[in-house]
Protein backbone atom coordinates (compact mmCIF):
# COMPACT_ATOMS: atom_id res chain seq x y z
CA UNK A 1 0.00 0.00 0.00
CA UNK A 2 1.18 3.28 -0.71
CA UNK A 3 -0.48 6.47 1.06
CA UNK A 4 -1.49 9.95 -1.28
CA UNK A 5 -2.01 13.47 0.05
CA UNK A 6 -4.77 15.75 -1.44
CA UNK A 7 -6.59 18.92 0.23
CA UNK A 8 -8.68 16.91 2.21
CA UNK A 9 -5.99 14.67 3.93
CA UNK A 10 -4.06 11.33 3.46
CA UNK A 11 -5.60 8.63 2.60
CA UNK A 12 -4.38 4.61 1.78
CA UNK A 13 -4.61 2.98 -1.80
CA UNK A 14 -2.92 -0.12 -3.46
CA UNK A 15 0.61 0.25 -4.40
CA UNK A 16 -0.03 -1.77 -7.68
CA UNK A 17 -2.59 1.03 -8.65
CA UNK A 18 -1.80 3.36 -11.68
CA UNK A 19 -5.28 5.78 -10.34
CA UNK A 20 -4.75 7.69 -7.37
CA UNK A 21 -6.16 9.16 -4.22
CA UNK A 22 -8.68 11.66 -6.06
CA UNK A 23 -10.01 8.43 -7.83
CA UNK A 24 -9.87 6.19 -4.63
CA UNK A 25 -12.00 8.78 -2.67
CA UNK A 26 -14.86 8.72 -5.98
CA UNK A 27 -14.44 4.96 -5.24
CA UNK A 28 -15.44 4.48 -1.83
CA UNK A 29 -18.10 7.90 -2.12
CA UNK A 30 -19.92 6.16 -5.29
CA UNK A 31 -20.33 2.39 -4.85
CA UNK A 32 -23.28 2.54 -6.76
CA UNK A 33 -23.93 0.39 -9.80
CA UNK A 34 -20.37 -1.16 -10.31
CA UNK A 35 -20.66 -0.01 -14.00
CA UNK A 36 -17.26 1.77 -15.37
CA UNK A 37 -17.17 4.37 -17.92
CA UNK A 38 -17.32 3.20 -21.71
CA UNK A 39 -13.76 1.90 -22.84
CA UNK A 40 -14.21 4.25 -26.27
CA UNK A 41 -15.30 7.35 -23.29
CA UNK A 42 -11.90 6.20 -21.91
CA UNK A 43 -10.07 6.26 -25.77
CA UNK A 44 -11.87 9.66 -26.29
CA UNK A 45 -10.62 11.52 -22.88
CA UNK A 46 -6.77 9.55 -23.76
CA UNK A 47 -6.67 11.51 -27.34
CA UNK A 48 -8.04 14.94 -25.67
CA UNK A 49 -5.60 14.60 -23.13
CA UNK A 50 -2.94 13.98 -25.93
CA UNK A 51 -3.92 17.19 -27.77
CA UNK A 52 -3.96 18.71 -24.92
CA UNK A 53 -0.21 18.10 -23.75
CA UNK A 54 1.18 18.27 -27.44
CA UNK A 55 -0.69 22.26 -27.85
CA UNK A 56 0.93 22.87 -24.43
CA UNK A 57 4.12 22.03 -25.60
CA UNK A 58 3.44 24.15 -29.07
CA UNK A 59 2.23 27.14 -26.91
CA UNK A 60 5.31 27.04 -24.45
CA UNK A 61 3.25 26.48 -21.66
CA UNK A 62 4.77 23.11 -21.12
CA UNK A 63 8.59 23.79 -21.31
CA UNK A 64 9.57 20.10 -20.08
CA UNK A 65 9.95 17.76 -23.16
CA UNK A 66 10.65 14.37 -21.11
CA UNK A 67 7.21 15.51 -18.80
CA UNK A 68 5.33 16.24 -22.11
CA UNK A 69 6.82 13.22 -24.15
CA UNK A 70 6.16 10.53 -21.14
CA UNK A 71 2.88 11.66 -21.05
CA UNK A 72 2.13 11.44 -24.61
CA UNK A 73 3.58 7.99 -24.25
CA UNK A 74 1.18 7.01 -21.42
CA UNK A 75 -1.93 8.53 -23.44
CA UNK A 76 -1.16 6.51 -26.40
CA UNK A 77 -1.08 2.99 -24.31
CA UNK A 78 -4.14 4.05 -22.93
CA UNK A 79 -5.92 4.98 -26.40
CA UNK A 80 -4.42 1.38 -27.38
CA UNK A 81 -6.56 -0.68 -24.66
CA UNK A 82 -3.98 -0.86 -22.14
CA UNK A 83 -4.29 -0.13 -17.98
CA UNK A 84 -8.36 -0.29 -18.75
CA UNK A 85 -8.70 -2.13 -15.25
CA UNK A 86 -7.04 1.28 -13.67
CA UNK A 87 -10.66 3.43 -14.85
CA UNK A 88 -12.53 2.46 -11.51
CA UNK A 89 -14.85 5.39 -11.49
CA UNK A 90 -18.68 4.12 -10.92
CA UNK A 91 -20.29 6.52 -13.51
CA UNK A 92 -22.99 7.22 -11.50
CA UNK A 93 -20.95 9.96 -9.22
CA UNK A 94 -20.24 13.31 -8.50
CA UNK A 95 -21.74 16.03 -11.21
CA UNK A 96 -19.55 17.00 -14.36
CA UNK A 97 -17.24 14.25 -14.20
CA UNK A 98 -14.54 15.76 -11.93
CA UNK A 99 -14.12 12.09 -10.52
CA UNK A 100 -13.58 10.24 -14.23
CA UNK A 101 -11.30 13.43 -15.31
CA UNK A 102 -9.14 13.13 -12.46
CA UNK A 103 -8.76 9.20 -12.80
CA UNK A 104 -7.55 9.59 -16.27
CA UNK A 105 -5.17 12.11 -14.82
CA UNK A 106 -3.73 10.00 -12.30
CA UNK A 107 -3.62 7.53 -14.47
CA UNK A 108 -1.71 9.57 -16.92
CA UNK A 109 0.46 11.01 -14.41
CA UNK A 110 1.44 7.42 -12.59
CA UNK A 111 2.22 5.96 -15.79
CA UNK A 112 4.19 8.64 -17.29
CA UNK A 113 6.18 8.88 -14.21
CA UNK A 114 7.21 5.13 -14.17
CA UNK A 115 8.28 5.94 -17.87
CA UNK A 116 10.79 8.20 -16.53
CA UNK A 117 11.66 6.01 -13.95
CA UNK A 118 10.07 7.28 -11.25
CA UNK A 119 7.79 5.97 -8.39
CA UNK A 120 3.81 6.07 -8.67
CA UNK A 121 2.41 8.63 -6.44
CA UNK A 122 5.15 11.26 -5.88
CA UNK A 123 3.68 13.19 -8.60
CA UNK A 124 6.79 15.74 -7.93
CA UNK A 125 7.91 15.65 -11.16
CA UNK A 126 4.76 14.72 -13.02
CA UNK A 127 1.43 15.59 -11.40
CA UNK A 128 -2.02 14.84 -12.37
CA UNK A 129 -3.59 18.51 -12.26
CA UNK A 130 -0.16 20.32 -12.46
CA UNK A 131 1.01 18.54 -16.05
CA UNK A 132 -1.28 16.24 -17.19
CA UNK A 133 -4.48 18.37 -16.29
CA UNK A 134 -2.64 21.83 -17.82
CA UNK A 135 -4.81 24.39 -19.60
CA UNK A 136 -7.90 22.04 -18.54
CA UNK A 137 -10.45 21.65 -16.28
CA UNK A 138 -13.30 18.92 -16.21
CA UNK A 139 -15.76 21.18 -17.47
CA UNK A 140 -14.87 21.67 -20.96
CA UNK A 141 -12.66 18.51 -21.59
CA UNK A 142 -15.55 16.36 -20.34
CA UNK A 143 -18.23 16.90 -22.70
CA UNK A 144 -15.29 17.50 -25.56
CA UNK A 145 -14.54 13.64 -25.04
CA UNK A 146 -18.44 12.92 -25.02
CA UNK A 147 -18.52 14.46 -28.13
CA UNK A 148 -15.76 12.58 -29.16
CA UNK A 149 -16.94 8.89 -27.79
CA UNK A 150 -20.40 9.57 -29.51
CA UNK A 151 -18.53 10.32 -32.79
CA UNK A 152 -16.46 7.40 -32.79
CA UNK A 153 -19.50 5.14 -31.68
CA UNK A 154 -21.11 6.59 -34.73
CA UNK A 155 -18.53 6.47 -37.34
CA UNK A 156 -17.51 2.91 -35.91
CA UNK A 157 -19.76 0.55 -34.62
CA UNK A 158 -23.52 2.35 -35.66
CA UNK A 159 -23.14 4.03 -38.99
CA UNK A 160 -21.88 0.33 -40.37
CA UNK A 161 -24.13 -1.99 -38.24
CA UNK A 162 -27.33 0.22 -39.83
CA UNK A 163 -25.38 -0.13 -42.96
CA UNK A 164 -25.30 -3.77 -42.66
CA UNK A 165 -28.60 -4.05 -41.87
CA UNK A 166 -30.11 -2.15 -44.51
CA UNK A 167 -28.15 -4.10 -46.88
CA UNK A 168 -29.61 -7.54 -45.53
CA UNK A 169 -32.98 -6.41 -46.29
CA UNK A 170 -31.87 -4.84 -49.98
CA UNK A 171 -30.79 -8.72 -50.50
CA UNK A 172 -34.11 -9.94 -49.74
CA UNK A 173 -35.99 -6.97 -51.29
CA UNK A 174 -34.35 -8.30 -54.49
CA UNK A 175 -35.05 -12.19 -53.57
CA UNK A 176 -38.16 -11.99 -52.94
CA UNK A 177 -39.16 -9.15 -55.72
CA UNK A 178 -41.77 -11.30 -57.57
CA UNK A 179 -43.24 -12.83 -53.92
CA UNK A 180 -47.00 -11.72 -54.36
CA UNK A 181 -48.73 -11.58 -50.75
CA UNK A 182 -51.65 -9.43 -49.58
CA UNK A 183 -50.78 -5.89 -47.73
CA UNK A 184 -52.52 -5.12 -44.61
CA UNK A 185 -53.78 -1.98 -43.30
CA UNK A 186 -55.67 -1.98 -39.92
CA UNK A 187 -54.61 -5.58 -39.88
CA UNK A 188 -57.16 -6.08 -42.21
CA UNK A 189 -56.46 -7.04 -45.71
CA UNK A 190 -55.80 -4.77 -48.31
CA UNK A 191 -54.36 -4.81 -52.34
CA UNK A 192 -51.18 -7.32 -52.77
CA UNK A 193 -47.75 -6.20 -52.71
CA UNK A 194 -44.31 -8.34 -53.10
CA UNK A 195 -42.65 -9.48 -49.90
CA UNK A 196 -39.71 -7.66 -51.67
CA UNK A 197 -41.72 -4.38 -51.42
CA UNK A 198 -41.63 -5.13 -47.55
CA UNK A 199 -38.54 -5.30 -47.33
CA UNK A 200 -37.56 -2.47 -49.47
CA UNK A 201 -39.55 -0.21 -47.26
CA UNK A 202 -37.43 -1.50 -44.29
CA UNK A 203 -34.43 -0.68 -46.03
CA UNK A 204 -35.59 3.03 -46.63
CA UNK A 205 -36.25 3.35 -43.38
CA UNK A 206 -32.92 2.77 -42.60
CA UNK A 207 -31.46 5.02 -44.58
CA UNK A 208 -33.25 8.28 -43.89
CA UNK A 209 -32.54 7.17 -39.87
CA UNK A 210 -28.86 7.33 -41.08
CA UNK A 211 -28.75 10.58 -42.47
CA UNK A 212 -30.89 12.19 -39.79
CA UNK A 213 -28.20 10.82 -37.18
CA UNK A 214 -25.56 12.24 -39.45
CA UNK A 215 -27.33 15.54 -39.00
CA UNK A 216 -26.64 15.14 -35.58
CA UNK A 217 -22.99 13.36 -36.01
CA UNK A 218 -22.04 17.44 -37.64
CA UNK A 219 -23.87 19.13 -34.38
CA UNK A 220 -21.12 16.91 -31.96
CA UNK A 221 -18.37 17.53 -34.09
CA UNK A 222 -18.21 21.37 -32.53
CA UNK A 223 -16.38 21.25 -29.91
CA UNK A 224 -15.85 23.58 -26.54
CA UNK A 225 -12.31 22.57 -25.72
CA UNK A 226 -10.36 25.79 -24.07
CA UNK A 227 -13.55 27.10 -22.12
CA UNK A 228 -11.66 25.75 -18.88
CA UNK A 229 -13.72 26.67 -15.83
CA UNK A 230 -16.68 28.75 -16.80
CA UNK A 231 -16.28 29.23 -20.72
CA UNK A 232 -14.25 32.22 -20.72
CA UNK A 233 -11.02 30.05 -21.17
CA UNK A 234 -8.87 31.15 -17.63
CA UNK A 235 -5.65 29.40 -17.53
CA UNK A 236 -5.26 28.71 -21.41
CA UNK A 237 -2.73 29.72 -23.97
CA UNK A 238 -3.14 31.92 -26.67
CA UNK A 239 -4.38 29.85 -29.98
CA UNK A 240 -5.12 27.13 -27.45
CA UNK A 241 -8.42 26.06 -28.42
CA UNK A 242 -7.92 25.72 -32.00
CA UNK A 243 -4.61 24.67 -31.99
CA UNK A 244 -6.48 21.34 -29.79
CA UNK A 245 -9.19 21.04 -32.45
CA UNK A 246 -6.90 20.96 -35.34
CA UNK A 247 -4.95 18.04 -33.48
CA UNK A 248 -7.49 15.98 -32.35
CA UNK A 249 -9.54 16.23 -36.34
CA UNK A 250 -5.67 14.70 -37.70
CA UNK A 251 -5.68 11.45 -34.75
CA UNK A 252 -8.72 11.09 -34.88
CA UNK A 253 -9.77 11.90 -39.06
CA UNK A 254 -12.82 13.95 -37.95
CA UNK A 255 -13.50 17.21 -39.48
CA UNK A 256 -14.13 18.79 -35.97
CA UNK A 257 -14.96 22.84 -35.22
CA UNK A 258 -14.56 24.96 -32.48
CA UNK A 259 -17.66 26.02 -31.26
CA UNK A 260 -18.21 29.22 -31.62
CA UNK A 261 -19.23 29.92 -28.21
CA UNK A 262 -17.46 28.25 -25.35
CA UNK A 263 -20.28 29.02 -22.85
CA UNK A 264 -22.73 27.84 -24.42
CA UNK A 265 -20.67 24.48 -25.32
CA UNK A 266 -20.35 23.95 -21.41
CA UNK A 267 -23.77 24.92 -20.46
CA UNK A 268 -25.63 23.12 -23.51
CA UNK A 269 -26.39 19.33 -23.72
CA UNK A 270 -28.37 20.14 -27.00
CA UNK A 271 -26.31 18.15 -29.55
CA UNK A 272 -26.26 14.86 -26.80
CA UNK A 273 -30.38 15.29 -26.82
CA UNK A 274 -29.81 15.62 -30.50
CA UNK A 275 -28.20 12.90 -31.26
CA UNK A 276 -30.74 10.43 -28.72
CA UNK A 277 -33.48 11.72 -30.30
CA UNK A 278 -32.81 10.38 -33.94
CA UNK A 279 -30.73 7.43 -32.10
CA UNK A 280 -33.92 6.91 -30.78
CA UNK A 281 -36.46 7.35 -34.21
CA UNK A 282 -34.76 4.58 -35.38
CA UNK A 283 -35.02 2.73 -32.05
CA UNK A 284 -38.65 2.78 -32.76
CA UNK A 285 -38.95 1.92 -36.55
CA UNK A 286 -36.42 -1.38 -35.39
CA UNK A 287 -39.21 -2.31 -32.89
CA UNK A 288 -41.98 -1.50 -35.36
CA UNK A 289 -39.98 -3.72 -38.33
CA UNK A 290 -39.15 -6.39 -35.68
CA UNK A 291 -42.94 -6.57 -34.44
CA UNK A 292 -44.00 -7.29 -38.16
CA UNK A 293 -41.63 -9.87 -38.74
CA UNK A 294 -42.90 -11.66 -35.65
CA UNK A 295 -46.22 -11.16 -37.01
CA UNK A 296 -45.87 -12.46 -40.71
CA UNK A 297 -43.68 -15.48 -39.38
CA UNK A 298 -46.22 -16.04 -36.44
CA UNK A 299 -47.30 -20.04 -36.74
CA UNK A 300 -45.81 -22.21 -37.78
CA UNK A 301 -49.53 -23.80 -37.88
CA UNK A 302 -52.01 -21.33 -36.58
CA UNK A 303 -50.36 -17.56 -37.43
CA UNK A 304 -49.37 -15.96 -40.85
CA UNK A 305 -46.55 -18.40 -41.68
CA UNK A 306 -45.44 -16.05 -44.37
CA UNK A 307 -41.94 -16.57 -44.19
CA UNK A 308 -39.79 -18.55 -41.61
CA UNK A 309 -37.24 -16.90 -39.62
CA UNK A 310 -33.94 -18.98 -39.05
CA UNK A 311 -33.78 -21.11 -36.05
CA UNK A 312 -31.05 -20.30 -33.87
CA UNK A 313 -32.06 -21.69 -29.99
CA UNK A 314 -34.98 -23.95 -28.88
CA UNK A 315 -37.50 -21.94 -27.37
CA UNK A 316 -39.53 -23.73 -24.86
CA UNK A 317 -38.47 -25.62 -21.81
CA UNK A 318 -41.49 -27.71 -21.75
CA UNK A 319 -42.62 -27.64 -25.14
CA UNK A 320 -40.55 -29.88 -27.55
CA UNK A 321 -39.55 -28.65 -31.12
CA UNK A 322 -40.88 -24.85 -30.17
CA UNK A 323 -38.43 -22.17 -31.81
CA UNK A 324 -38.93 -18.55 -31.41
CA UNK A 325 -38.24 -15.53 -32.92
CA UNK A 326 -35.42 -14.75 -30.30
CA UNK A 327 -32.86 -12.63 -32.24
CA UNK A 328 -36.24 -10.38 -32.84
CA UNK A 329 -37.21 -10.35 -29.52
CA UNK A 330 -33.10 -9.24 -28.61
CA UNK A 331 -33.66 -6.58 -30.65
CA UNK A 332 -36.74 -5.34 -29.00
CA UNK A 333 -35.75 -4.99 -26.18
CA UNK A 334 -32.53 -3.29 -26.78
CA UNK A 335 -34.39 -0.93 -28.87
CA UNK A 336 -36.86 0.09 -25.52
CA UNK A 337 -33.65 0.49 -23.97
CA UNK A 338 -32.66 3.00 -26.48
CA UNK A 339 -36.12 4.73 -25.85
CA UNK A 340 -35.14 4.96 -21.83
CA UNK A 341 -31.94 6.12 -22.54
CA UNK A 342 -33.34 8.92 -24.24
CA UNK A 343 -35.49 9.79 -22.23
CA UNK A 344 -32.57 9.85 -19.43
CA UNK A 345 -30.10 12.45 -21.67
CA UNK A 346 -33.39 15.13 -22.31
CA UNK A 347 -33.96 15.36 -18.54
CA UNK A 348 -30.38 15.74 -17.95
CA UNK A 349 -30.03 18.49 -20.58
CA UNK A 350 -32.77 20.51 -19.02
CA UNK A 351 -31.10 20.04 -15.71
CA UNK A 352 -28.01 22.35 -15.77
CA UNK A 353 -27.76 25.26 -13.93
CA UNK A 354 -25.88 28.61 -14.96
CA UNK A 355 -22.58 27.94 -16.58
CA UNK A 356 -22.12 24.09 -16.50
CA UNK A 357 -24.19 21.19 -16.77
CA UNK A 358 -23.46 19.17 -13.64
CA UNK A 359 -25.14 15.76 -15.22
CA UNK A 360 -22.93 15.05 -17.79
CA UNK A 361 -21.72 11.55 -16.24
CA UNK A 362 -25.35 10.16 -16.65
CA UNK A 363 -25.51 11.43 -20.32
CA UNK A 364 -22.26 10.01 -21.01
CA UNK A 365 -23.19 6.51 -19.97
CA UNK A 366 -26.63 6.13 -21.37
CA UNK A 367 -25.62 7.32 -24.87
CA UNK A 368 -22.75 5.34 -25.01
CA UNK A 369 -23.92 2.12 -23.77
CA UNK A 370 -27.13 2.85 -25.91
CA UNK A 371 -25.06 3.42 -29.12
CA UNK A 372 -22.99 0.41 -28.16
CA UNK A 373 -25.86 -1.62 -27.79
CA UNK A 374 -27.62 -0.78 -30.34
CA UNK A 375 -24.84 -0.91 -32.95
CA UNK A 376 -24.44 -4.68 -31.96
CA UNK A 377 -28.51 -5.86 -31.83
CA UNK A 378 -28.35 -4.72 -35.23
CA UNK A 379 -25.53 -6.20 -36.38
CA UNK A 380 -26.40 -9.73 -34.78
CA UNK A 381 -30.04 -8.72 -36.63
CA UNK A 382 -29.01 -9.11 -39.89
CA UNK A 383 -26.59 -12.19 -39.46
CA UNK A 384 -28.58 -14.05 -37.65
CA UNK A 385 -32.10 -13.01 -38.75
CA UNK A 386 -32.48 -11.64 -41.66
CA UNK A 387 -29.38 -13.14 -44.02
CA UNK A 388 -31.26 -16.77 -42.98
CA UNK A 389 -34.96 -15.05 -43.68
CA UNK A 390 -36.98 -17.83 -46.11
CA UNK A 391 -40.80 -17.17 -48.07
CA UNK A 392 -43.92 -19.42 -47.81
CA UNK A 393 -44.54 -18.26 -51.58
CA UNK A 394 -47.59 -20.48 -51.59
CA UNK A 395 -49.23 -19.12 -48.77
CA UNK A 396 -48.17 -15.69 -49.45
CA UNK A 397 -49.90 -16.18 -52.99
CA UNK A 398 -52.71 -17.57 -51.44
CA UNK A 399 -53.84 -15.02 -49.42
CA UNK A 400 -53.14 -12.25 -51.99
CA UNK A 401 -55.47 -14.17 -54.27
CA UNK A 402 -58.88 -14.89 -51.62
CA UNK A 403 -58.28 -11.61 -50.48
CA UNK A 404 -61.64 -9.60 -51.06
CA UNK A 405 -59.39 -6.78 -51.52
CA UNK A 406 -58.56 -7.40 -55.00
CA UNK A 407 -61.61 -6.28 -55.85
CA UNK A 408 -60.01 -2.28 -55.59
CA UNK A 409 -58.27 -3.28 -58.87
CA UNK A 410 -62.08 -3.47 -60.68
CA UNK A 411 -63.49 0.13 -58.71
CA UNK A 412 -62.03 2.33 -61.66
CA UNK A 413 -63.90 -0.02 -64.48
CA UNK A 414 -67.38 -0.68 -62.04
CA UNK A 415 -67.22 1.96 -59.45
CA UNK A 416 -66.63 2.06 -55.67
CA UNK A 417 -70.28 1.49 -54.60
CA UNK A 418 -70.95 -1.62 -57.06
CA UNK A 419 -67.34 -3.19 -56.04
CA UNK A 420 -68.06 -2.78 -52.64
CA UNK A 421 -71.05 -4.54 -52.59
CA UNK A 422 -69.27 -7.27 -54.60
CA UNK A 423 -66.26 -7.42 -52.04
CA UNK A 424 -69.28 -7.88 -49.29
CA UNK A 425 -70.74 -10.53 -51.19
CA UNK A 426 -67.44 -12.64 -51.29
CA UNK A 427 -67.09 -12.33 -47.86
CA UNK A 428 -70.81 -13.35 -46.98
CA UNK A 429 -70.50 -16.15 -49.81
CA UNK A 430 -66.95 -17.19 -49.42
CA UNK A 431 -67.15 -17.08 -53.34
CA UNK A 432 -64.45 -15.34 -55.57
CA UNK A 433 -64.02 -12.09 -56.91
CA UNK A 434 -63.96 -13.69 -59.90
CA UNK A 435 -66.77 -16.07 -60.10
CA UNK A 436 -68.98 -13.40 -58.84
CA UNK A 437 -67.87 -10.60 -61.57
CA UNK A 438 -68.08 -12.91 -64.33
CA UNK A 439 -71.14 -13.97 -63.24
CA UNK A 440 -72.84 -10.95 -63.48
CA UNK A 441 -71.19 -10.11 -66.79
CA UNK A 442 -69.76 -7.12 -65.31
CA UNK A 443 -66.27 -7.16 -66.83
CA UNK A 444 -65.17 -9.82 -70.33
CA UNK A 445 -62.80 -12.59 -69.03
CA UNK A 446 -59.64 -11.95 -70.68
CA UNK A 447 -60.08 -8.39 -69.26
CA UNK A 448 -60.61 -9.48 -65.58
CA UNK A 449 -57.88 -11.65 -66.13
CA UNK A 450 -55.71 -8.92 -67.16
CA UNK A 451 -57.00 -6.93 -64.20
CA UNK A 452 -56.85 -9.23 -61.52
CA UNK A 453 -53.04 -10.02 -62.20
CA UNK A 454 -51.79 -10.30 -58.94
CA UNK A 455 -48.13 -9.39 -59.53
CA UNK A 456 -49.15 -6.24 -61.71
CA UNK A 457 -51.46 -4.69 -58.79
CA UNK A 458 -47.77 -4.41 -57.28
CA UNK A 459 -46.03 -2.76 -60.56
CA UNK A 460 -48.51 -0.02 -60.32
CA UNK A 461 -46.78 3.30 -62.10
CA UNK A 462 -45.28 5.88 -59.75
CA UNK A 463 -45.08 9.93 -60.83
CA UNK A 464 -41.39 10.84 -61.92
CA UNK A 465 -39.77 12.59 -59.03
Amino acid sequence: MRIEHDSLGDLELPDNAYYGIQTQRAVQNFPVSGLRPHPIFIRAYAELKKACTIVNVETGALKEKVIADAIIQACDEIIAGKFADQFVTDVFQAGAGTSTNMNLNEVIANRALEIIGEPRGTYTKISPNDHVNMSQSTNDTYPTAMRLAGLLLLRDNLFPAIDELANAFEAKEKEFADAVKSARTHLQDAVPITLGQEFGAWKAMLQHHKIRLEEARADLSELGIGGSAAGSGLNTPEGYSELVVRILSKQLKFDLLLSENLFEAMQSLAPFVHLMSALKNCALDILKISADLRLIASGPMTGFAEIQLPAVQPGSSIMPGKVNPSILEMVSQVALHVVGAEAAVAMASQAGQLELNVMMPVVQFNMCFALQIFSNALRITSEKCITGITANRERMLHFAESSSSLITALAPEIGYLKAAEIAMESLRTKRSIREIVLERGLIPEARLTKILDVLEMTRAKRPKR
